[in-house]
């Protein structure tokens, strides 16, 4: 249970950081500065929390996977999101 919790604070910490950034694509403006700070004080209790869990070399890998992988998802979904046809459209 402590490897979810770990994995949600990363994912929801690198996700706050990536959305308070200037070049972000899922929102029409980027998240106030406050909402950067937020977001790497969650990174920074997922990887402590991960270091906890796992042990340092793994709870380090856990947490630079975990936000590795959220800053190449949410790229990704923006401009999936972007590229849909509209709804009408065949």
């Amino acid at each position: 249970m402590t490897v979810l919790y770990a994995l949600l604070l990363t994912l929801a910490g690198a996700a706050l950081v990536y959305l308070a950034s200037a070049r972000q694509g899922l929102r029409g403006a980027p998240l106030p500065g406050p909402a950067r700070f937020v977001g790497w004080l969650l990174v920074l209790a997922g990887t402590s929390t991960w270091l906890t869990a796992a042990g340092t070399g793994a709870g380090i890998a856990g947490a630079l996977t975990a936000v590795m992988l959220t800053w190449v998802a949410l790229p990704y979904a923006a401009w999936w999101r972007t590229t849909r046809a509209p709804a009408g459209d065949s």
